[in-house]
């Protein structure tokens, strides 16, 4: 018996007036495993992930998690679900007016009613699993370099144990060495929950580092989708240029002209 895929989408479309952004996606996540989604900007994978999160409904198709189809879900229906996902935000959307241990602590707090006082002993649990000490946790978001700002946006999408955790492009604005050290604590963490994982990202390294799978987009179509040990095999002239990083192939620019 072939197991259920954690994450199924099907046939998912969504348009922006004339714009037609995703073209019918079909994509699986196993269970446990990372997947990560690559492509250039403007193809889809923002969009595809804010769906499957419910920030955005698609016009037709179907997103399953554990066989449940969550698009036309209620209001208090599609908060349970979501109680169950880790976000990590791209430019780690920390509150300026909370302390660093209270960012964390947010869905704990928020989220699941905890005691102020159990959401901090956990909140700082999570800094240390991260590699941050106590310390940190007093501080707040404005006196941390971009590294440790982006480590305790780990902390906080892996604070209330999620089954799932998204990763939206996890090391921009990171020195490579630091982009580094993220990815191997995303591996650390997300190995340590068993959480099934998408993360969006341009950064090859990164998806090199954290990714089971791969899946490209391209004009809000699945051109490529496989394991990540055969990404330079693909046999696809897209996804070749992609991840080479090279100018010439049938993926185009568009360059306005001055």
């Amino acid at each position: 018996m072939i197991d259920q895929p954690k994450i199924s989408l099907s046939g998912v479309q969504k348009h922006f007036g004339p714009k037609h952004v995703l073209r019918g996606i079909d994509l699986d996540v196993p269970r446990g495993q990372s997947l990560v989604v690559i492509g250039g900007s403007g193809t889809g994978k923002s969009v595809m992930l804010k769906c499957i999160l419910g920030l955005i409904r698609p016009d037709s198709g179907q997103i399953n998690i554990d066989g449940q189809d969550i698009t036309g879900l209620s209001n208090r229906d599609r908060e349970a679900v979501m109680g169950r996902m880790g976000m990590l935000f791209q430019g780690g959307a920390l509150f300026d007016s909370l302390q660093v241990w209270e960012n964390v602590a947010f869905g704990l707090i928020q989220g699941k009613s905890m005691q102020r006082e159990k959401a901090r002993e956990v909140a700082m649990a999570k800094l240390a699993q991260v590699g941050l000490n106590a310390a940190v946790g007093e501080l707040s978001p404005s006196e941390l370099s971009g590294g440790m700002q982006k480590r305790v946006g780990l902390a906080r999408a892996i604070a209330t144990d999620p089954e799932i955790i998204f990763f939206d492009e996890p090391t921009t604005g990171l020195d490579p060495i630091m982009a580094d050290v993220i990815n191997d604590l995303i591996v650390k963490c997300v190995r340590e929950l068993g959480a099934t994982t998408i993360s969006i990202t341009h950064d090859m390294a990164s998806a090199r580092k954290i990714a089971d799978r791969v899946a490209m987009i391209y004009e809000g179509q699945i051109l490529w989708h496989g394991p990540a040990s055969e990404i330079d095999r693909s046999g696809n002239d897209h996804v070749d240029q992609f991840i080479n990083g090279r100018a010439d192939g049938p993926i185009q620019m568009q360059v306005r002209k001055l």
